[in-house]
């Protein structure tokens, strides 16, 4: 695809005055980002894939309280039913991913969705934004149901510091695009732009959600804490959709604006994505000391630089790991959004519905 010569006019909000008389949205004058063009009108599309993804979204609506805890319940209360550190394991990944999905959604409703200026995208980001506070409920839902105590979880990211150092790393590019007087349309501001959209879907959910996952994930597998592992499943679903997606987004950016993805630019995307997987394998060393559930801390480097590498493939940029494979194979069949079998042998049968969940009645 052609690059597209940037607009220099000032960009819509999609709240300004009516002008009787304006013309009709042409595809043609649609730009993803520092568009002055009436944003309350959703078509034409020029952007496909994000409608797209959003009617997709709304084909996997789920809620957490359709998902039975009664299991985990009682493998939890169970004095021998979990080892020490496979309870540290659920407690750290529900005190980092409580506060983790709040934070992305205060960055998408409080930031991105001010500077994206295209109804089909934005459409996506509503969806996203509803997502990551069903997120939070699932959380909440599965704290409840355990009867853990819930400051002490929720309040883990001011505690904790393998749970503090991945949200501390990400507030500033929140900070930076919540200031009352920043505007896009110069090339210094669109590339904070597109830095924040790199901090939080390539590297915060890109990266920083998969050691939580995989941890719980695996005990899933393993019979344990299969509720929990579950919900846990239908996130990282969503969450995939949300990194492909801002994927999009950022590719998108690039085309309409060559002239950000400078070299120095480029360097500074590489460092900031390097330095995301030294976090998350620093979470994977303090969440994990001693192996447990098939997994240590090595076999998690190995992934993170696994999927780092598929990361910089996405937006362009050169692998920077060699030699690295994928040790958790299993993992990218839990993606698949369309479930196919009883996986957790619980009463679910099929995640993509169109609506709520559907369930096997002969099933006990």
């Amino acid at each position: 695809m052609s690059a597209i010569a940037p607009i220099q006019h000032k960009q819509a909000t999609g709240l300004e005055g009516i002008t009787m008389g304006a013309a009709r949205i042409q595809v043609s004058d649609k730009r993803i980002i520092n568009c002055p063009l009436d944003l309350n009108q959703l078509v034409p599309f020029a952007y496909t894939w994000a409608w797209q993804k959003y009617l997709s979204a709304c084909a996997n609506h789920w809620m957490p309280n359709e998902i039975n805890m009664a299991a985990d319940v009682v493998l939890w209360k169970s004095e021998n039913g979990l080892t020490e550190d496979e309870r540290m394991i659920i407690k750290r990944s529900l005190g980092f991913f409580a506060t983790a999905d709040s934070l992305v959604a205060n960055n998408l409703v409080l930031a991105i969705y001010r500077y994206i200026t295209n109804p089909e995208c934005r459409q996506y980001l509503l969806r996203q934004a509803f997502e990551e506070a069903l997120h939070t409920h699932s959380y909440q839902h599965i704290i409840e149901s355990l009867g853990l105590d819930e400051a002490e979880v929720f309040n883990m990211y001011r505690e904790i510091p393998a749970v503090s150092h991945k949200a501390a790393w990400a507030i500033p590019f929140t900070q930076s695009l919540s200031d009352p007087t920043f505007q896009t349309g110069t090339p210094e501001n669109d590339q904070r732009l597109l830095r924040d959209l790199i901090a939080f879907y390539v590297v915060f959910e890109g990266l920083f959600f998969y050691v939580g996952f995989t941890q719980i994930l695996a005990m899933g597998r393993r019979g344990k804490m299969t509720g929990t592992s579950e919900q846990f499943q239908y996130i990282l679903r969503d969450e995939s959709m949300h990194v492909n997606f801002g994927i999009d987004v950022i590719n998108q950016i690039k085309i309409e604006n060559p002239h950000l993805w400078t070299p120095d630019f480029q360097k500074e995307v590489i460092h900031m994505i390097r330095e995301g997987v030294e976090l998350e394998c620093q979470y994977a060393r303090d969440t994990m000391p001693r192996g447990i559930l098939g997994l240590n801390a090595e076999m998690f480097k190995e992934y993170l630089q696994y999927i780092a590498n598929r990361r910089f493939a996405q937006i362009g940029l050169s692998e920077q790991y060699p030699n690295v494979k994928n040790p958790f194979p299993w993992m990218s069949e839990m993606m698949d959004l369309k479930k196919e079998k009883n996986f957790f042998e619980t009463r679910v049968i099929e995640y993509q519905s169109g609506g709520s969940l559907q369930w096997d009645e002969d099933e006990k």
